[in-house]
């Protein structure tokens, strides 16, 4: 991993992920904290540079349109403890997942919109699952 990718995950860690944490916070009543499998973007600088748009932004759209009322906002709060998101390589990898609390989204995020879960999706599937 090369200097520019170290400096990507260092202002995601300090700057992007308590930002959206907090924007998380704002929607729902409760910050839920992200984990990142930085691994599974090895040295893939494009792929870290969507992260922030394909995955956080995205959630927390699908997040505003779930959480317009007090239900909502605790449905959420009481299903979702975490978010994990992992790189993967392909659009067919694509996954979003909710258990024990957990909400792991899968994005190939180097593929741009054609490697995230648009905030319809993800807001379909966690309407059904809260």
């Amino acid at each position: 991993m090369g200097l520019a990718e170290r400096r990507k995950i260092k202002e995601l860690e300090e700057e992007v992920l308590p930002g959206r944490v907090k924007e998380i916070e704002e929607i729902c009543g409760a910050a839920i904290p992200y984990e990142i499998d930085w691994a599974s973007f090895g040295d893939d600088g494009t792929a870290l540079n969507f992260m922030d748009n394909l995955s956080c932004h995205r959630l927390n759209m699908a997040l505003r349109m779930i959480c317009q009322d007090d239900m909502g906002k605790e449905a959420v709060r009481d299903a979702v403890k975490k978010v994990k998101l992992k790189n993967v390589a392909t659009p067919e990898e694509r996954s979003v997942v909710l258990e024990g609390g957990v909400l792991e989204m899968h994005c190939a995020y180097a593929l741009g919109a054609s490697g995230m879960i648009s905030d319809n999706e993800i807001r379909a599937y966690l309407e059904k699952k809260l």
